[in-house]
């Protein structure tokens, strides 16, 4: 049989064998079977490894006894159990780990995607040859590499589903279904005609992928058909479940996980709204977990399997439960080493032709540079051996994502914006940079299979040097330093209006800290905001401008925050894009009167009860069990008729609801229908001239600085 050439889109564990999916260049898609045997080891005390040997020994498992490197402590003497069928190995290292809890184990929880990358070379969603017999796998080889910049496109057959409204608001009445240049709409009702119509689509068009919005947590469970291309397996439904991350309370809704094609519910998929179906490829593509997987997951799952991948591939165990805690320190040297990143308190007020210059990848390309892994022994408060020979585990793992990043960023930087490769590049480029974001923080993160807090504590004593110098280099060429923010500085000097005029500090920074540096922009005027509290004291992280090209950035407005019902956002937003049109300063004041103006016309239409009622909904994360409030906040008063009326609560669930008047003073998303009338228009108009008032509260200042003939 010729060798077959395509690409490798699923694969998963059968009963006795691996199941692999190719997209052929042919067209077809093919499933093909394979023997994939997986190796995990336990190590510790000798006569414990003994018992663990008798145990494993009458359950068809290959034993042996190896040389292994553990990272941090180096050559461990382990037992090596293989085990044929990779179906088996989960219950099999239950079992085990509930009978000999005191081992230790590697190698035993890794994903099957890491393991086949790692083995064959070739991953999910890379090019591959494979010579097989029949549908049997004889050999593999990779054709392609997850760090080119410019992929073969794989040709994927995209059906998306799309309900006409959320289902917690009312229940929906239609669904819109398009594939190709097919766009239609269908009946729920009766359910029974509408899934014999949706069956023969799926059989008919045979999908790669279904992106489906609430497809997870409404359309999928409700289907009595199997949406699987693989018949042979059933519909995999993860629960929902509530865990502790970032200092906060996260839940995760159900899941649903096809084989043979994939599924992403585009509303329950982390941070498909900052890069789409592109970004959510580029990550899957440089991470090794599988498309569905990595759609669910944060950033920081992605970087975990690539560090694992980067252990496998060189001869690193991978524990399955991290064994190293922090070193103990004097107070003197946790004051010392426990600082963070360099924060300058910004100048509250509106200035005038402001760079933003950022440090590229700042932290990851410390951590690159300065060869900085939790294995790595040096100065106090580094963790790290500066110029060592041998690079670290972590370096090793960042420098090709690092490298692949700025080369979309410098190509993105060619591109005309207008040209059509830039919105696919641009996806490609935010989710590696959501990667790069995540890495920092895994560094030192308790739970990280190869972090250390000493490391942690040395990439931001590294950072905080190399932001003194660059400031203290803009400074010598005569540059004013307003704000700077971790990896960041908003710089001004007279006669320096245009990207160019900053060039030559962009060098010298470079120059001087050996770290790629950018100019973000160039802000035409830019309003650094005080504290709500306190008119005196800055924010960091609270600002809005507009640049060169009439661009708007903000952060830390009502624009920002995730609990500001649209109606609101769109009220800010729309009065922020009226003022980007002045050109200068002193223009601004005249584009004010017509500000005003959307706001009043907004809340007319409010009070005439034109506002869409989805534009009123407001979200809130729960951040405890509903019991366990003392004085409930609206989010748990509407979690609370959520219990009411039979349904689910659990602690980081994000609550929707309506204020309303009267008590409970909400309406929660889902239960029941909502009378329009006792909706609570005085607290929405509040809401809106708050966050105008946002605005207004920098330009006021500004207005009078402009009409008592100040120059800023």
């Amino acid at each position: 049989m010729a060798p077959l050439t395509g690409w490798l889109i699923d694969l998963y564990p059968n009963e006795t064998d691996l199941a692999l999916w190719l997209l052929a260049d042919s067209g077809e898609r093919l499933l093909l079977r394979m023997d994939f045997p997986i190796t995990f080891y336990a190590a510790g005390d000798f006569s414990a490894l003994r018992q663990a040997w008798r145990f494993l020994r009458d359950k068809g498992v290959i034993l042996a006894r190896e040389t292994r490197r553990d990272l941090f402590t180096g050559e461990r003497t382990v037992l090596a159990a293989t085990v044929p069928r990779p179906a088996s190995l989960p219950e099999l290292f239950a079992e085990l780990s509930a009978a000999f809890p005191a081992l230790d184990y590697y190698d035993a929880d890794v994903p099957l995607p890491l393991r086949f990358a790692a083995r064959t070379g070739g991953g999910l969603l890379g090019r591959c040859r494979i010579d097989a017999t029949g549908n049997r796998v004889a050999a593999i080889e990779a054709l392609d590499s997850p760090w080119e910049l410019d992929p073969q496109p794989i040709p994927l057959r995209v059906l998306e589903l799309s309900p006409d409204v959320d289902p917690a608001l009312r229940p929906p009445g239609r669904l819109r279904v398009k594939y190709g240049r097919v766009d239609y709409t269908i009946s729920l009702e009766p359910f029974q005609s509408f899934e014999i119509a949706l069956h023969a689509t799926i059989h008919q068009f045979d999908p790669d992928l279904i992106l489906s919005d609430y497809g997870d947590t409404w359309l999928l469970p409700r289907l009595t058909f199997n949406p699987n291309r693989d018949p042979a397996k059933d519909v995999l439904s993860r629960k929902a479940e509530s865990y502790f991350a970032y200092g906060q309370v996260v839940y995760r809704g159900s899941q649903v996980y096809l084989f043979g094609r994939w599924h992403i519910d585009r509303k329950n998929a982390m941070l498909f709204g900052e890069y789409g179906l592109e970004g959510v490829l580029e990550q899957a593509r440089v991470t090794g977990l599988g498309v569905q997987e990595m759609a669910r997951k944060s950033p920081g799952a992605g970087i975990t399997a690539m560090q694992m991948l980067t252990a496998l591939r060189t001869g690193v165990l991978v524990p399955v439960v991290k064994q190293q805690a922090e070193s103990a320190k004097t107070l003197d040297e946790l004051i010392r080493a426990d600082k963070g990143g360099m924060i300058y308190q910004p100048l509250i007020g509106v200035h005038e032709h402001v760079a933003q210059i950022d440090f590229a990848s700042m932290y990851p390309s410390i951590m690159v540079n300065f060869n900085i892994s939790p294995e790595k022994k040096g100065p106090a408060l580094s963790g790290a051996t500066i110029g060592s020979e041998v690079e670290g585990l972590i370096p090793q793992t960042l420098r090709p994502l690092l490298e692949k990043r700025l080369a979309l960023k410098r190509r993105l930087a060619e591109l005309d914006p207008r040209d059509c490769r830039a919105k696919s590049l641009k996806a490609r480029a935010a989710a590696l940079k959501w990667l790069l974001v995540v890495c920092f923080g895994y560094l030192g993160y308790k739970n990280a299979r190869f972090g250390k807090i000493e490391s942690h504590e040395a990439v931001t004593s590294i950072s905080r040097e190399l932001l003194l110098q660059a400031k203290e280099t803009a400074e010598e060429l005569g540059f004013t330093v307003l704000h700077m923010y971790i990896d960041c500085l908003f710089v001004q000097k007279p006669g320096c209006e245009q990207a160019a005029d900053f060039s030559p500090l962009l060098a010298a920074i470079e120059q001087q800290t050996g770290i790629p540096i950018a100019l973000e922009g160039v802000y035409r005027w830019v309003a650094f905001l005080p504290s709500k509290r306190d008119k005196r004291i800055p924010v960091p992280n609270r600002y809005f401008g507009v640049f060169l090209d009439g661009e708007i950035k903000y952060r830390g407005i009502e624009l920002r925050r995730h609990d500001t019902p649209p109606f609101v956002a769109k009220v800010q937003l729309a009065v922020l894009q009226c003022l980007a049109g002045a050109k200068t300063l002193a223009q601004v004041q005249d584009y004010i009167p017509k500000a005003r103006e959307i706001v009043e016309h907004s809340n007319r239409e409010l009070r005439a009860g034109r506002v869409p009622l989805e534009d009123l909904v407001i979200t809130q994360r729960l951040s405890r069990d509903v019991n366990a409030y003392k004085f409930p906040s609206p989010a748990a008063r509407a979690a609370r008729q959520w219990i009411d009326a039979g349904k689910s609560v659990a602690p980081g669930q994000v609550m929707r609801f309506v204020f309303t008047r009267g008590k409970p003073g909400v309406w929660a998303a889902g239960v029941g229908e909502l009378d329009e009338r006792t909706v609570d228009v005085g607290r929405y108009i509040r809401l809106s001239e708050s966050a105008a008032g946002t605005i207004w509260g920098a330009l006021i200042e500004l207005i009078k600085m402009v009409t008592d003939g100040f120059h800023l």
